[in-house]
This record gives C-alpha cells, structure tokens and sequence, in this order.
C-alpha cells in the first residue's frame, strides 16, 4: 500500500530528480524520493545502533562484525 503526499523541495533537488529519470538511474520522481527515505531511514537505524553499542559497552561476538560489513557490497544503493 502506498499514500500520496505532496512535499516542496528546492528547484535544485528538483532538477535534480529529473536529472536522474532523464538518463535511466530513476523511473520517476517518486522512485527518487522513496529511495532517499529508505536510505534515511537505513542511517537512522544505523545511529540508534551505534547509540546503543556506545552506551552498553562492546561486545566481544561483535568483534568481525566491522570487518565483514565492510566488504559487503550493497548493489541497491547503486
């Protein structure tokens, strides 16, 4: 299910977005937005964790945990 909304950005960001959709890296307008709130919504997530891990301390299981991350390519942000 999706809802439409209606949301004001700069002439840039605009022109922007249509940069993207006139040369294929975007279907629409729409894509372009719901991309970028996935991907903030991914970072948000990312901070809490973070928030979470500096508050109790670290954790010995998580040790591999950066170095593996960092080789894992991550193709839908492509």
């Amino acid at each position: 299910m999706s809802k439409q909304i209606t949301v004001r950005l700069p002439d840039d960001l605009v022109d922007f977005m249509d940069e993207l959709v006139a040369t294929d890296k975007a279907t629409s307008r729409a894509s372009v937005v719901a991309r970028a709130m996935v991907r903030e919504r991914r970072r948000e997530l990312a901070a809490r964790d973070l928030a979470i891990l500096n508050e109790h301390g670290e954790y010995a299981d998580l040790e591999g945990l950066a170095p593996a991350a960092a080789g894992t390519v991550l193709s839908d942000l492509d």
